[in-house]
């Protein structure tokens, strides 16, 4: 049997040793619940801390306009459904102590990017200017089938800062 080369250099035997990342599921329940709560779970954290050398990592999944209970809010409202999802992602960011300072990067999912776009950026650049962000983060938008027929939009994001936690 031969072994595939992944490109991974894997430690020998007897030497260095991996250390694993410290990771830490994030979570905002006043503002939205758990996807494995749901009546039909679904496998994936709200987003996940990494604490890497002393910097920390904030990987925020998907995040739409939904409520603490699971539910969509305001179904066919794009501009709401758009504040909404900021909401949230707000909230996870505070969860972890972060803010939208922090955020590096988005990655915006529209389901109509033709019909929703105008309102997109303009909602997208008056929140930003709200929130004194400059320089802006890296952002792509893309056209998608979302997971649930009455979501208009769906925003991941990523953040980063200095923390106290280091690894040896």
């Amino acid at each position: 049997m031969s072994q595939v080369d992944t490109g991974r250099q894997m430690p020998a035997s007897g030497t260095d040793e991996q250390i694993p990342i410290e990771k830490k599921a994030i979570q905002a329940p006043g503002a939205l619940n758990e996807a494995y709560d749901y009546s039909t779970p679904s496998s994936f954290s709200r987003g996940l801390r990494l604490n890497i050398k002393g910097v920390t990592i904030l990987l925020i999944s998907g995040t739409a306009s939904i409520g603490e209970h699971g539910e969509t809010l305001y179904p066919g409202d794009f501009r709401a459904q758009m504040w909404r999802t900021y909401e949230n992602i707000t909230a996870l960011l505070a969860s972890e102590g972060a803010s939208w300072k922090d955020v590096v990067r988005t990655t915006c999912y529209l389901r109509d990017i033709e019909r929703d776009y105008a309102a997109f950026n303009e909602i997208r650049t008056a929140f930003f200017a709200e929130m004194e962000l400059d320089p802006l983060p890296a952002s792509t938008g893309i056209q998608a089938i979302l997971c649930r027929p009455d979501l208009l939009v769906e925003i991941e994001a990523m953040a980063m800062f200095e923390s106290n936690v280091t690894k040896a």
